[in-house]
């Protein structure tokens, strides 16, 4: 066979070609270079997994995974026992007890206070409240004042701020119907006032100056069931739902973010009326201890691990997962850089030997013919 070329016709009967992946002299150090690059390249998926898991489960642990039910803290109809009493809450006030329909708080008269607390405080950490509740009257006449949803230190303390105290420790969502000044928002509407034990609720403004978070909702005299919901995870949000629209329509409200509320606090609902009245019923309260998606974070939750109850510190798990993440970026920089060497190694080896192939293998053409 001939092939054409400038120099004229080459006769290539007596070549041949040699196929090969490593020269003799170079199968060694390639292999040790093939190795170490492999075992870097395992380095860094696995890195980048676990990293990103990392990632993943900071995202996770804000998330409420599952959710169970706490009876201490729950009250439906026909609410009372045989004795006529209720295991778990206290009414007090001019409260009184429909078994079939409600706890009603107000009757739709002047000057009327009532409240429903919990006996048991709520030990969870984080946890979801929902109340169902009805807020009626006539048109005829004008309407309020309205009724209080508290998480405090303290209980069935009869007050001037919706049937309860005034500078209370704790949470207070309060659901206003009647404005007591000029505002540029309606009403009704709902508004969160953290209480620290010595600040006063801004009656005169409705509570404009201790707003942590309010929103406007038109829940009285409604058509579908009225209820809100409150969603808490310990130092991360507090979240706050009302549903009044339509069925299964839940109306985001606010959100806090970064707030702490008081530990083990009591559930209190709370109503009044002054020279402007409605009904206020509470139909019921459901309350669930929220476990969080990690176990990390669902044993935090119940207030340690183990049988001693102790709990870790909560920068001990991460401050150890940045140690090894820096000792596995250190190793696989250490074998990148002896990959590099060895190739270069072989580079050059194959540069004095006159080798005309690829330093890492390939096809190599080799004439054998004899001139």
């Amino acid at each position: 066979m001939c092939i054409q070329s400038r120099q004229g016709l080459l006769d290539t009967s007596h070549a041949h070609l040699d196929f090969y992946f490593f020269p003799p002299s170079l199968e060694p150090a390639m292999a040790r270079c093939f190795a170490v690059c492999c075992f870097a390249y395992v380095l860094l998926a696995s890195l980048t997994g676990v990293l990103g898991k990392s990632s993943d489960t900071q995202v996770v642990n804000r998330t409420i995974d599952r959710t169970l039910q706490l009876r201490t803290q729950s009250i439906f109809p026909p609410y009372i026992d045989q004795d006529l009493q209720s295991r778990w809450w206290d009414f007090g006030g001019d409260a009184y007890i429909n078994t079939n329909k409600h706890i009603r708080l107000t009757r739709p008269q002047p000057s009327q206070m009532g409240w429903l607390w919990s006996r048991m405080p709520l030990v969870a950490q984080n946890f979801i409240i929902e109340v169902e509740f009805k807020v009626t009257g006539e048109s005829t006449h004008l309407f309020g004042d309205g009724m209080a949803i508290w998480l405090t230190k303290d209980r069935a303390e009869p007050g001037p701020v919706f049937g309860s105290i005034d500078k209370f420790e704790g949470l207070g969502i309060f659901l206003d119907t009647y404005a007591n000044s000029r505002h540029p928002y309606g009403f009704p509407r709902v508004l969160a006032m953290m209480g620290d034990g010595q600040t006063s609720y801004d009656q005169g403004h409705d509570g404009d100056a201790n707003n942590l978070g309010s929103c406007q909702a038109n829940f009285r005299r409604t058509n579908v069931i009225t209820k809100l919901k409150i969603a808490y995870v310990k130092d991360t949000y507090l979240d706050v739902k009302v549903h009044y629209r339509a069925w299964d329509d839940w109306t985001d409200c606010f959100r806090l973010t970064g707030i702490s509320l008081p530990a083990s606090p009591y559930i209190g609902i709370t109503a009044m009326t002054g020279e402007v009245y409605d009904s206020h019923d509470v139909i019921s309260v459901t309350t669930w201890s929220a476990i969080l998606s990690t176990s990390d974070t669902q044993r935090n939750s119940f207030g340690g691990s183990g049988k001693g109850g102790s709990s870790r510190r909560p920068g001990a798990e991460s401050q150890g997962g940045s140690w090894f993440g820096f000792f596995f970026k250190m190793l696989l920089f250490a074998g990148v850089c002896v990959g590099a060497m060895y190739g270069y190694k072989a580079y050059m080896l194959n540069q004095r030997k006159g080798y005309r192939g690829s330093p890492f293998g390939g096809l190599g053409y080799e004439s054998r013919r004899r001139f």
